[in-house]
């Protein structure tokens, strides 16, 4: 889900993340048309060296208005996420109690992309969009960082990397690997005596991000796993694209080399040693309809722990050694005399996640079982919910569901099949 939301974005967080290294103060103010298209061209060559990709075709700029833009992201979002796939992913969304019951999901992203949003490469168009109600100073960082998008997008095919369905913490890789190679460039091109290795940790500096951040109004009230999801792909992101060019020089982080996992960008190691989540798939028939299936991936996991326990180091240590998740919301939508306390109406969640070994797994039980009990406060009475660690072939699993008591899937809760990685 985060990755679909996030498509929207061309360059947000990162304007923000960039000015503790002083390229804000280096970019000339950009005012006039004609000095915005001089700064893309003089622009392209610096994008091509920070690279080492050549554009085949320049892209165009143009001006939009802030109404103009958030036509665009309405367009985006509606189609990503349809009327039925999104009540599907916001049903879930409140399940796992990432946002409130009470959040539109919609309206909210719409507010929160357009208050964001500071520029954007669309593919469709092989154009440059920058608003009109840009801040000159801001002008510069925004094109440096859209031209690498416009070239990423002619050696990978974007639109398939975000048209991947109910693969979400795949997305989440890919987007980080666009959007942590357009925030390295940046520097590169602003600051070209930079040496990228003396840069502090990136992700380390999403607390001072997150403070500029809560000057906006939106993204201050958002929840945790809005605000957490529209930064990490440009920290996170930048955090191991420059890894990945110490480590593989001369490569680019495309096709096959494309991380498959946000564990997998969040620890670069296991990336070089080739851990890949193992594969599962629900196989029982559910008795309910299924109303919307996916994953929420390493990163997420650390969301949720966070959300319900309040302690980032602890969400990081009890996520360590997730190794693939799969989740089903079932029954009816949610709506008028769905069930007070419900959280998402009558729905029920089926979560299942598989880990490394039994410690790591009994580690993420409890923990759970710590967080699902604050998430329970006011609910008793109304839902049941069930923690179980199991062994699927072989595999440590531990199994979440919540349900409404009357539930008739009690006595035949859906299964899975796991399919091991290659190791």
């Amino acid at each position: 889900m985060a990755a679909v939301i996030r498509r929207c974005l061309a360059a947000a967080a990162a304007v923000g993340a960039m000015g503790s290294t002083g390229c804000e103060q280096r970019a000339r103010e950009v005012q006039s048309e004609a000095e915005l298209k001089q700064a893309v061209q003089q622009m392209i060559p610096a994008v091509e060296r920070a690279t080492r990709l050549r554009f085949r075709q320049r892209p165009v700029v143009l001006r939009r208005s802030r109404a103009q833009v958030r036509d665009y992201v309405i367009h985006k979002f509606d189609d990503d996420l349809p009327p039925a796939e999104l009540a599907g992913a916001q049903a879930a969304y409140r399940l796992f109690g990432l946002i409130p019951d009470s959040l539109d999901l919609r309206r909210t992203m719409v507010d929160l992309l357009t208050e964001q949003v500071a520029g954007y490469f669309d593919p469709d168009s092989n154009a440059l969009y920058i608003p009109t109600d840009i801040d000159p100073s801001q002008a510069r960082l925004v094109i440096s960082h859209e031209l690498v998008h416009a070239l990423q997008h002619q050696y990978l095919n974007l639109d398939s990397l975000v048209e991947l369905k109910r693969q979400n913490d795949r997305r989440s890789a890919a987007q980080a690997i666009l959007e942590g190679q357009a925030t390295l460039a940046q520097i590169l091109v602003l600051m070209p005596e930079q040496k990228i290795e003396s840069l502090p940790n990136f992700w380390e500096l999403r607390t001072a991000l997150g403070g500029q951040q809560d000057q906006m109004k939106v993204f201050g009230s958002a929840p945790l796993w809005l605000r957490e999801s529209l930064i990490f792909p440009y920290l996170g992101g930048a955090e191991f694209v420059r890894w990945f060019d110490h480590e593989y020089p001369g490569k680019q982080p495309y096709g096959v080399l494309m991380p498959i996992s946000t564990e997998q960008i969040l620890h670069p190691a296991r990336y070089a040693a080739g851990d890949r989540p193992d594969a599962l798939a629900f196989e029982s028939p559910a008795r309910d309809t299924v109303r919307y299936e996916d994953g929420l991936g390493e990163f997420e996991i650390r969301l949720l722990l966070q959300q319900h326990l309040g302690d980032d180091g602890a969400a990081a240590s009890l996520a360590a050694g997730w190794d693939g998740d799969r989740y089903q919301v079932l029954g009816q939508e949610s709506g008028a005399g769905a069930g007070a306390g419900a959280g998402a109406g009558a729905e029920t969640l089926v979560w299942y996640t598989l880990w490394d070994d039994k410690t790591a797994a009994a580690r993420f039980r409890k923990g759970l079982e710590s967080a699902w009990a604050k998430r329970w406060l006011g609910r008793r009475g109304v839902r049941r919910a069930e923690i179980k660690q199991l062994l699927v072939v072989g595999v440590p699993v531990v199994r979440l569901v919540d349900a409404p008591l009357g539930w008739k899937g009690w006595k035949r809760v859906p299964t899975i099949r796991v399919t091991r990685a290659a190791r």
